[in-house]
């Protein structure tokens, strides 16, 4: 017999993913909060690196700079609830948190994708018509694609979280290590038509759309190359290699994610599914400053001469203390 809740009866969601782990769970809480740690200084090195230095207040790295700011808020919205949802032995999430945390982590997906349609656009004019570039891509063009990364996913994911919100409810039991849009509309008592056919409007501009520029733009890259010089190519081989690893690292996390919300994955292991689940969460917020910070020579030439800086700064005081 299922019991009728009301949504607003409904005071918190169960978490069912989770399960004993015995004394490995404080192995877990180090790992997680070691990854969280080295993602948030990854992320804010590089985007005070790329506020501070003039030579990098560029198209092209301002629109790095907002996916550094991108990461470091998804990343914000996953780690600090899984670290206490690992410590912890109930692992329930109040419905307004968990609301709030479907509106983040939504959000961060939805923009992540824009970010890197906007990207590939940029490529796509530095290295189709470099020689108009400075005059396409002007400082109110480079505000205006930014306000485009995160305005319309946060209008589309606010109403989203906000038609969720309104469901009524007969459960409260979210089979997820964290809460999912998908798994509350789940627990709806009633017809969730609007909801889906929204969500469906919804996925398709923030997801297929930015896929198809990138694609777009890629197909027009690709030609240049191939009838260009061998500077065009290694031009533009140098700054769309970190570009497309990171599009394809996350387009797979989500693909999974998509997957495993709407089919039967039981026959897949456990810790499989829930690790699988939150790659694009974890791996990506990290994955973005290493590859671009390795790969694009201007940021890691000044990230060398800030680490040769300190040590030589570290081997002069010795030098000093020493002296003393």
């Amino acid at each position: 017999m299922i019991i009728m809740i009301n949504s607003t009866q409904v005071s918190y969601f169960t978490l069912a993913a989770y399960f004993d782990t015995e004394g490995f769970k404080y192995l877990f809480f180090m790992i997680i909060m070691s990854l969280y740690i080295l993602t948030v200084c990854a992320n804010v090195l590089l985007i005070v690196i790329i506020c501070m230095n003039r030579s990098l207040h560029e198209p092209m790295y301002l629109f790095l700079c907002s996916l550094f700011v991108n990461e470091l808020y998804g990343s914000t919205g996953l780690f600090p609830f899984l670290l206490l949802q690992i410590l912890s032995d109930i692992h329930t999430v109040s419905t307004s948190f968990c609301f709030l945390q479907i509106f983040c982590l939504y959000f961060y997906g939805s923009v992540e994708f824009t970010n890197l349609a906007v990207m590939s656009y940029d490529r796509y004019l530095a290295i189709c018509y470099p020689l108009q570039y400075n005059t396409q891509m002007t400082s109110n063009k480079v505000a205006f694609l930014i306000a485009v990364i995160w305005l319309p996913p946060f209008v589309a994911v606010f109403v989203t979280t906000s038609l969720s919100a309104s469901l009524q409810l007969c459960g409260n039991i979210i089979n997820k290590v964290y809460c999912d849009n998908y798994s509350v509309i789940k627990l709806a008592c009633y017809d969730t038509r609007v909801n889906n056919i929204y969500e469906l409007i919804a996925a398709s501009l923030t997801i297929p759309v930015p896929v198809s520029v990138i694609f777009y733009t890629y197909i027009k890259i690709l030609k240049v190359c191939f009838s260009g010089s061998k500077q065009t190519r290694q031009k533009a081989v140098s700054t769309c290699t970190p570009h497309l690893a990171s599009l394809i690292n996350f387009s797979f996390g989500v693909f999974f994610e998509i997957l495993q919300s709407r089919f039967d994955m039981s026959s897949v292991p456990n810790m499989l599914r829930i690790f699988l689940s939150l790659y694009f969460l974890t791996c990506q917020p990290l994955f973005n400053p290493v590859m671009y910070g390795l790969n694009m020579s201007k940021i890691c030439f000044i990230c060398k001469n800030l680490l040769l800086g300190s040590a030589e700064k570290c081997r002069s005081s010795n030098r000093f203390v020493q002296l003393e």
